[in-house]
């Protein structure tokens, strides 16, 4: 009979902190457990969000997943990701498309193991195209994957109020109010040719699409309840499905 790890047992299902006997266990108990990874970026979030904002946002929903799904183990987040249109802001670091649908692919390969699946949660928008890319070809191979990514209907696009309030929820700490003012405010879509060809900084020169003003944490409370909600929906179907 198995028994659960240590990990687990203590309330922190992470894959990081197992032994491979302990995960080996976990993927192979009864039906399996999903590998749920988290993955963001490392990108300038305005003058009043940390680098690793997408990181972030997508831990924590991963760990909120883990805590209402007891079948899930909670990989370390990969915290590079496709972020070439915030060039020019210090600190951003990249690796581009290509690298970012590869090491995906690589990745899911690799986990094998859990054939219960592996979901893909991701914080950063700019991961979307390759990540699909990534995904349409390990699905072809047969491997059991999805990804997932936040979704609000009034969500502004980068660092504004929607990202200011979820981290205000989330890391309260490192948000620095203070610093906190509205870049660029049109609608993506008029943006989006020049977004494209130039990057953030030809558009906005603080780094915030959108308005942080009257970001609160109550309202990234909601947030993430919202998103949660809908990860948890969509991967319940996702593994009836499977």
């Amino acid at each position: 009979m198995n028994t659960r790890s240590p990990s687990r047992a203590a309330g922190g299902p992470h894959l990081a902190t197992m032994t491979w006997p302990e995960a080996r266990g976990e993927a192979h108990d009864g039906g399996g457990a999903l590998l749920v990874v988290p993955i963001g970026a490392t990108e300038q979030h305005g003058p009043h969000l940390p680098l690793d904002t997408d990181s972030r946002v997508a831990v924590a929903l991963a760990d909120e997943l883990a805590r209402r799904r007891p079948d899930v183990v909670v990989a370390p987040v990969l915290a590079y990701g496709s972020s070439g249109e915030h060039a020019g802001f210090t600190g951003t670091l990249s690796i581009g498309r290509d690298a970012f649908e590869h090491l995906i692919i690589e990745l899911v390969r690799s986990a094998d193991d859990w054939h219960a699946g592996i979901v893909l949660v991701c914080g950063h928008g700019g991961n979307a195209a390759p990540l699909e890319k990534a995904i349409a070809r390990l699905v072809v191979e047969g491997r059991r994957v999805m990804a997932w990514y936040p979704r609000l209907a009034e969500a502004d696009a980068h660092a504004g109020r929607t990202e200011t309030s979820l981290m205000l929820a989330i890391a309260p700490e490192l948000v620095r109010l203070d610093q906190a003012a509205p870049g660029t405010t049109e609608p993506l879509s008029a943006l989006a040719h020049t977004l494209r060809a130039e990057g953030v900084r030809a558009i906005s020169p603080n780094g915030v699409l959108g308005d942080p003003t009257g970001a609160s944490d109550e309202e990234g409370r909601q947030l993430l309840e919202t998103l949660s909600d809908n990860l948890e929906t969509t991967v319940a179907g996702w593994v009836a499905g499977v």
